[in-house]
């Protein structure tokens, strides 16, 4: 992901009033980030409980800023994240939901999705696959898990 300033990072968001943008808090150390290492910028607000954002990048290089709303309840079984889809998560999956944009948001329709709790995607899928079986390419399973990361992001992005 290609770094980017809070301007944009606030002026990013698609399904936010001004005052819910204003009230962003920003992730620790936003100043520091490794971008390099992130498929899609996303935290939990440490000031308003069950909020969360994601700023997710485009396929044609824009950034759609998502405000999401964590389900009071939590899944019965142990989820799968449908971002990364990582079957030995180190964390827990919670559903998320995000008022879609425009008149459909304002009139009260909304998308969930189930995601890592605290956005650790980026980090499960560049962990290293165990092998399927003998030749297999745990480099190129790990590139195609990354690709697959952005497209599912993208396309949750697009839906809101």
């Amino acid at each position: 992901m290609l770094p980017i300033s809070e301007k944009t990072l606030r002026t990013s968001f698609v399904n936010a009033s001004r005052k819910e943008t204003s009230d962003i808090t920003l992730p620790d150390g936003f100043e520091t980030l490794e971008w390099d290492a992130l498929d899609f910028l996303g935290w939990r607000d440490p000031k308003i409980g069950r909020r969360a954002y994601a700023v997710v990048p485009t396929l044609d290089g824009e950034f759609v800023g998502i405000l999401f709303r964590q389900a009071e309840a939590s899944p019965r079984n142990r989820a799968q994240c449908s971002w990364c889809q990582d079957v030995k998560l180190p964390n827990d999956v919670v559903f998320y939901s995000a008022k879609r944009s425009g008149k459909a948001g304002r009139n009260g329709n909304t998308v969930g999705t189930l995601v890592c709790q605290d956005f650790q995607c980026s980090r499960n899928v560049r962990k290293l696959p165990p092998p399927a079986y003998e030749g297999y390419d745990v480099e190129a399973a790990r590139l195609q898990r990354i690709e697959d990361l952005q497209l599912r992001a993208a396309s949750f992005a697009a839906e809101v």
